[in-house]
């Protein structure tokens, strides 16, 4: 086979295998893993179920790696992310809205999330790319406190890790169970007015945490 040629079906595996993760993703979020259907999936990545097993082994396998790309996608994003030419309280708030709008305009990222608490983390446990998938958010963080406190405006001491977890609660809870929340507040929280209004109270409650 001309070299070609080979090249020209590595192309289209690899398209192929973006279709169905892309395919899987929006399954597994709206159906979570007990409810999703290779079937499905392979109807919508334009492929068959055999295909769907071929490149990823299992639903299980499938599901984990539609965890990790998901999970890549949001690093790429944060990547994007350049706090270092602003002050660091601005730049906190900077990253909080970041954190925020990436759940708003990624509803399956939540999805995704949710159903994996469900099994307790079982899958992303077994992702060698564990701990790539998580540190470098961290470590930006991490650096943003470092300036702060050295220009005197943040309080030392801060665990970036805990300051993630309170930043990210802070949307993902909010998004998560709006139409809970919604229906038993009788006030439509993803409003555009009411998502400003929680971010602005939202970042309050954290510059008033991490500031001198």
């Amino acid at each position: 086979m001309s070299e070609a040629k080979r090249g020209a079906r590595r192309r289209d595996a690899d398209a192929t295998r973006a279709r169905i993760l892309a395919a899987a993703t929006q399954e597994f979020a709206r159906h979570g893993l007990a409810g999703a259907r290779g079937d499905r999936i392979a109807r919508a990545a334009r492929s068959s179920e055999r295909m769907v097993y071929y490149y990823f082994g299992s639903k299980e396998g499938l599901f984990r790696a539609v965890l990790e790309a998901a999970y890549i996608s949001l690093q790429q994003a944060e990547r994007s992310v350049h706090l270092d030419d602003l002050p660091p309280a601005q730049a906190l708030d900077e990253f909080c809205r970041f954190v925020w709008r990436y759940y708003l305009d990624h509803p399956e990222f939540i999805g995704l999330v949710n159903t994996e608490n469900q099994y307790r983390a079982a899958h992303l446990k077994k992702s060698p790319q564990l701990e790539e998938l998580v540190s470098p958010i961290i470590r930006l963080l991490s650096g943003l406190l470092a300036r702060g406190a050295a220009a005197g405006v943040f309080r030392r001491g801060i665990d970036a890790v805990e300051l993630y977890i309170a930043i990210a609660a802070l949307g993902y809870f909010y998004l998560s169970n709006s139409a809970t929340l919604s229906a038993v507040l009788g006030r439509d929280l993803r409003a555009p007015e009411h998502l400003e209004a929680h971010w602005r109270a939202a970042a309050e409650v954290i510059r008033r945490y991490v500031c001198v």
